[in-house]
């Protein structure tokens, strides 16, 4: 097979579209976790499975709790105090604990509306298949995978789009309530191997045949959540964005309060500008999604999120 680079890069690298765990974007976390363990080495089981973490070490935010390690071919669902939709961009971002952007293990994603029937990204690994990948080796490639949770190092999550989901019979994008993480095996023998959405075998660290090899859960956080009504900082704040998505510039209509401060950030969290113009200019910066943040005479705060063309 060969091997070819086509999608984003690393954490740092000006394709990325790794997320941070204190990027603005997130609305919400896991609030359950149910892990399923695998084996430490699916080609050698008597060593047994992995047992490091506890299955509550999937929730919350980033960083917040130790991992807990999935083994060859395990899995863990979660689900969330509101149902993930799909909405501009990224709905929702998986997090491991890679210490270095050249070890990534990786894991395929799911979603379910029901709990019951679950749907996987279409994933994809240009990593070449000829060489194994070994349990100490740093050579994994960002740009090489897609949609496969993994892709960045800890404390920045991978992002899924459910747009590509979209049509799908028995699932409604609108109102996933679970998400499921598999562990890919890593193996690029035939007898073992996970595959891609194109029957490529994914090159990953194996064999980890120790208590916590294989994927390691870190968290689940949600971009965007389906309605459930008027949050009090909506209430008090009536913000209106236009045109949006917006190619030069953009401008800000209030209702019943005024606004004091506005302020301009990346999916990072990074802050890019702050105003008291209630009209933003958007030609310098690159096309991709924006966070508004906008803050009253009264302090409360409204997010709105900014397409750029």
């Amino acid at each position: 097979m060969l091997a070819y680079a086509q999608f984003a890069g690393p954490v740092g690298h000006i394709s990325t579209t790794a997320i941070h765990k204190d990027s603005i974007v997130f609305k919400s976390w896991a609030n359950s976790c149910t892990v399923i363990r695998g084996y430490q080495d699916v080609a050698n089981t008597a060593l047994g499975y992995v047992n490091v973490g506890v299955d509550t070490n999937g929730i919350n935010k980033a960083g917040d709790n130790p991992v807990v390690t999935l083994g060859d071919g395990g899995s863990a669902i979660l689900t969330f105090p509101v149902p993930i939709s799909d909405g501009v961009g990224a709905d929702f971002a998986v997090f491991e604990n890679a210490f270095d952007d050249g070890f990534l293990e990786l894991a395929f994603v799911e979603v379910s509306s029901d709990g019951i029937n679950y749907f996987r990204f279409p994933a994809t690994s240009n990593t070449q298949t000829q060489t194994q990948i070994g349990p100490y080796d740093y050579v994994g490639d960002a740009t090489m995978i897609n949609n496969l949770a993994g892709k960045y190092r800890a404390l920045y999550g991978t992002p899924f789009d459910l747009n590509e989901l979209q049509g799908i019979i028995g699932l409604d994008v609108q109102n996933i309530t679970h998400v499921k993480i598999i562990d890919v095996i890593g193996s690029v023998n035939p007898l073992y191997a996970s595959y891609d959405k194109n029957g490529n075998a994914i090159n990953d660290p194996y064999p980890t045949d120790f208590p916590n090899g294989g994927f390691d859960l870190d968290a689940v956080g949600v971009i965007n959540q389906a309605s459930v009504g008027l949050e009090n900082d909506e209430i008090n704040l009536n913000v209106e964005v236009f045109p949006n998505p917006c190619t030069d510039k953009i401008f800000i209509q209030v209702k019943n309060s005024k606004v004091e401060t506005l302020e301009l950030f990346d999916t990072k969290g990074q802050l890019l500008k702050t105003t008291k113009e209630q009209c933003i200019e958007m030609k310098q910066f690159d096309a991709g999604i924006y966070i508004l943040k906008a803050i009253d005479d009264k302090g409360f705060v409204h997010f709105q999120k900014i397409l750029k063309n």
